[in-house]
């Protein structure tokens, strides 16, 4: 498994790359959503990954399906008790585009998986429609609002080359209890 890159790492801070049309249903793009559903699913506490976070810099994101289980209270999803969910797969986000953002936002509490153990507020809109290619190299629109609109605009913003500390407020250290 590929491990979780860090701030630190320079693949975090470029532009990703779009993927052809022609190539996502590649082997090489499907051992790549592979990957990066093996390392969210290593991360108990991760809701989505961006594929820089694993070292490809390419325009691709996936959202736990575990953000859809009902018995999940992901108010606070740093906190919260995401229990592992086969009932829903992985959402897949190919060359993903923000095509509306709402001008209603909100404060929000915000970590990263490649941000390790810090947390913050970032200024997020409340409702988000993205246009993206899934696995099989169809596209679709979805609109998402809450916590999915949340995470639509931070992996976006990985794709981007941007943290979340680049616009938090608030930025702390929250490392996990010892069990």
């Amino acid at each position: 498994m590929r491990k979780i890159l860090q701030k630190e790492d320079k693949v975090l801070r470029r532009i990703a790359k779009e993927v052809p049309v022609g190539k996502i249903t590649s082997l090489e793009i499907k051992k790549t959503l592979r990957e990066m559903s093996a390392a969210l699913a290593s991360q108990k506490d991760g809701v989505a990954i961006a594929a820089p976070q694993i070292g490809y810099s390419l325009r691709i994101f996936l959202v736990s399906g575990k953000i859809f289980n009902k018995r999940s209270d992901l108010g606070d999803s740093k906190r919260s008790d995401l229990r592992d969910s086969k009932k829903y797969p992985d959402l897949i986000f190919i060359n993903p585009k923000i095509l509306k953002l709402s001008r209603d936002k909100d404060w929000l509490p915000e970590g990263c998986l490649s941000v390790r153990w810090l947390y913050g507020q970032t200024l997020r809109s409340k409702k988000v429609r993205i246009e993206a290619y899934d696995e099989k190299g169809k596209k679709f629109t979805r609109g998402a609002a809450g916590l999915l609109a949340q995470i639509f605009q931070h992996e976006t913003d990985h794709l981007n080359g941007v943290l979340f500390i680049d616009h938090a407020k608030e930025v702390k250290e929250e490392k996990p209890n010892a069990q």
